[in-house]
């Protein structure tokens, strides 16, 4: 029963896979985006990529992204934060994040 909670706990530290320019120049260098939930640190990022892909992890590196700040109807407000993880594979691993499930 503790597996199925941990297997759940995975699923929801990586929100989804970050695509731009800038990790697709990353993905050159086996280097991987996601975004993260806001509570997750290097070692559970680790943990869920590596239990859920198959892989094995060399590096986690995590950023927090400001939001932006915007207008809204004359008003100023800003949008929501998020955190991103850059996950570094070791050599000869590969991961296909724009594979449709």
């Amino acid at each position: 029963m503790s597996t199925e909670i941990k297997n759940e706990k995975l699923y929801t530290v990586i929100r989804a896979p970050h695509i731009s320019e800038k990790s697709a120049r990353a993905q050159e260098h086996n280097q991987y985006v996601f975004e993260v939930a806001a509570g997750a640190d290097k070692k559970l990022v680790k943990d869920a990529v590596e239990a859920l892909f198959s892989v094995k992890v060399e590096s986690v590196n995590i950023i927090n992204v400001k939001g932006k700040v915007k207008s809204f109807k004359q008003r100023a407000g800003s949008r929501n934060g998020w955190r991103k993880a850059y996950v570094r594979l070791t050599d000869g691993q590969t991961l296909d994040v724009t594979a449709k499930a």
